[in-house]
């Protein structure tokens, strides 16, 4: 570079020139070395921070992405946890929607339930006690009794007294008479016949057979004529000497106990069928298991309501007791009491249908 000097007069005084330079020892080289110099030292300053600064930047770049793999691993796992929920979700939401489904339906059901409550209670009461009857109806049926069929009718008589409807008195008339027509039916009390059947099958191994050759003796029920004829026996066999005291009483006793064995050596007996006299001892038994057999039939036919067939084993048993045993015998007469009363009773019996309280119920439910 070059500097310009200011000019100068000439007329003023020439002055001294500065000293100069040798001209051996130039200045630019230095100059350029310097600023070479330091131009190297600034890159090399700016290198070093471009280093430092690509390192930096290589560590967050790593950074960065070790955080993106972990929040795209955090991402996938959020996304499948997000796909479970929506599953059960949908699951929830199907379960809901049947929930629904069924509370529709029980609503429904609530709805018709409340509509048959909503009824009038004339209508109820009609509807339960007309149901009651139809069951008395079928137990009777079953059992032939007329109890069931007894009791709902007074049950049904005790509750219309209560509801104490005026238009309902017509009912009640109807049940009322009904319940007259019941009772005056016997019914068979299979109860107690099926009692006295299993007397009569006890007694059959007591009964005395007209074969058997057994004195019966009944000193209790004695007649007095035989206890004449043995007084007069004993006093004719009395002796014609005088006796010491005490022996009138001792002979007395012994001819009276000579007399009665002399009478169970005879027995005197009306058999109308001679063929029970020939029956031998051996086929006593089957006899009494054949009547027991008889009677067992019987008692199942009654049972079973079978009454032609209780009849008709009623009868050949009663056949049997007149024709193998002793009638006069106390235990026959029982037998024979008890079958008479169980044929007379065991008899088929129609209940009554209760048409004209059926007929009310149905005209007061249709409100006429």
């Amino acid at each position: 570079m070059t500097a310009e000097l200011p000019a100068t007069d000439a007329r003023d005084e020439p002055r001294p020139a500065p000293p100069t330079a040798p001209s051996g020892a130039p200045r630019w080289p230095m100059l350029l070395a310097g600023v070479a110099l330091l131009a190297a030292g600034t890159a090399a300053v700016m290198a070093w921070r471009a280093e430092q600064r690509v390192a930096s930047l290589e560590q967050e770049l790593v950074r960065r992405q070790q955080d993106s793999a972990t929040q795209a691993t955090e991402a996938r796992t959020l996304a499948r946890q997000a796909q479970e929920s929506v599953a059960a979700n949908s699951a929830k939401v199907a379960l809901l929607e049947a929930r629904v489904a069924e509370v529709a339906v029980q609503r429904t059901q609530l709805e018709d339930l409340i509509q048959s409550l909503s009824r009038s209670r004339d209508e109820n009461l009609l509807v339960d006690i007309e149901a009651a009857i139809r069951m008395a109806l079928q137990q009777g049926a079953i059992t032939g009794s007329a109890e069931p069929l007894v009791l709902v009718l007074r049950q049904s008589d005790e509750r219309l007294a209560r509801y104490n409807q005026p238009r309902l008195d017509g009912v009640r008339r109807a049940i009322a008479r009904d319940l007259d027509r019941v009772k005056a039916v016997g019914t068979t009390d299979i109860s107690t016949l099926t009692i006295r059947l299993d007397e009569a099958i006890r007694l059959v191994d007591e009964l005395p057979l007209l074969a058997s050759a057994d004195q019966r003796r009944d000193t209790r029920a004695a007649p007095a004529a035989a206890k004449a004829a043995s007084a007069a026996a004993s006093a004719s066999a009395a002796p014609a000497w005088p006796l010491p005291p005490g022996w009138a009483e001792a002979w007395s006793g012994f001819a009276e106990r000579l007399w009665d064995e002399v009478r169970s050596l005879v027995r005197v007996t009306r058999i109308d069928h001679p063929d029970a006299v020939l029956l031998a001892p051996e086929q006593a038994f089957f006899l009494r298991e054949n009547l027991k057999l008889r009677l067992l039939n019987a008692r199942l036919a009654l049972l079973s309501r079978q009454y032609a067939t209780v009849q008709a084993d009623l009868a050949v048993a009663q056949t049997m007791v007149d024709r193998y045993f002793d009638r006069s015998a106390r235990r026959s007469a029982t037998t024979v009491e008890l079958l008479r009363q169980v044929s007379q009773q065991a008899r088929q019996v129609t209940l009554p249908r209760p048409d004209d309280t059926l007929a009310a119920l149905t005209t007061a439910a249709a409100g006429r």
